[in-house]
């Protein structure tokens, strides 16, 4: 099998392209490897291999596996590859600014890779080289499976960002995102945010306090929490259409992966509202005018209000039964 070149992490400044082996469930590196990752020389590397192995912190026959490699030159050569565990065991003793951050990066984006399977170089990805075919079979399967679960419509579209080729959970533009994303739903059907939707709808003088629907609905009693979520404010037919972009969403998602086309996490949030563009729909270019604590906090009021309403005129199954033992 060949080394595939992946991006194991950036840095502030740059990128560390390092060719790894993805094998067995673990990667390997060699020792070259190692120091062009930590930004040393291999001497380095090496003395600290040496220490690992003598103190007895690592046994060298297990975490230690000789892979043919082919050369520049098209020979084929036997090198020494080195487990995860001794990558890490490295990374720690590294006394470099690219080991700290790799120190600091390394257990939760390794652990991301070997269960996820998908940290690529991103110009690699745009020059469509490395993915091999079980990577778009698995890629199509998991849009597959989050198109068939009972998610929320926003979620399904969070879902697809973290199949991202680079997917880090933990940066601003993930962050953003996820922050983003319902909202730009929500603009995109009703020309309001979720936390606008909240503030207009929520009105104790209206019928069920202006909710269209709730966790008990349509007989059981609206609670607190059914007030203060967005969708339990918008009609059917909005729901219907929100519901009617997201599979549309998908679809296109579903067709990118057939064709062989993978995305970043850039190109993902590009991809919403270049998507939400081309069907004719408003994109949201701000927050909102309304932060959503100051909405919850009168959806919370008005309830207040409301459950007094609510305790009045409310009719349990209980009561209803009793009514229809009476003559």
């Amino acid at each position: 099998m060949k080394p595939r070149d992946l991006l194991l992490y950036n840095t502030a400044d740059k990128k560390v392209n390092v060719s790894v082996y993805f094998q067995n469930g673990t990667f390997w590196l060699t020792q070259k490897a190692m120091a062009e990752l930590f930004g040393v020389n291999v001497p380095a590397v090496n003395k600290h291999l040496k220490n690992i192995f003598e103190t007895g912190e690592l046994e060298q026959a297990s975490v230690i596996s000789k892979m043919e490699t082919t050369a520049a030159d098209g020979k084929r050569y036997t090198t020494n590859f080195y487990r995860l565990e001794v990558i890490l065991a490295v990374g720690y003793r590294v006394n470099s600014t690219q080991a700290a951050d790799f120190r600091r990066w390394a257990t939760q984006t390794l652990n991301e890779f070997i269960i996820k399977g998908f940290v690529i170089d991103d110009e690699r990805l745009k020059q469509g080289k490395n993915f091999g075919q079980d990577y778009f079979d698995e890629l199509l399967e998991r849009i597959r499976e989050i198109r068939a679960s009972e998610r929320r419509f926003y979620q399904k579209i969070t879902d697809l960002y973290a199949l991202s080729t680079d997917y880090d959970r933990e940066s601003q533009q993930t962050k953003d995102f996820f922050s983003a994303v319902q909202n730009k739903l929500h603009w995109a059907i009703t020309g309001k945010t979720a936390a606008e939707i909240i503030y207009t709808a929520a009105d104790a003088t209206k019928l069920y306090m202006g909710l269209k629907t709730w966790k008990a609905a349509p007989d059981g009693k609206i609670l607190k929490s059914d007030t203060t979520v967005a969708k339990n404010y918008i009609a059917h037919q909005h729901l219907t259409e929100l519901n009617r972009i997201v599979s549309a969403y998908l679809d296109l998602a579903e067709n990118n992966a057939q064709r062989g086309i993978a995305f970043s996490m850039q190109e993902w949030a590009k991809f919403l509202d270049s998507f939400l563009e081309l069907s004719n729909y408003p994109i949201l270019k701000d927050k909102g005018k309304i932060p959503m604590l100051e909405a919850k906090l009168k959806a919370v009021s008005e309830y207040e209000k409301f459950r007094v309403i609510q305790d009045q005129t409310y009719e349990s199954d209980f009561d209803r039964e009793i009514k229809d033992l009476k003559p």
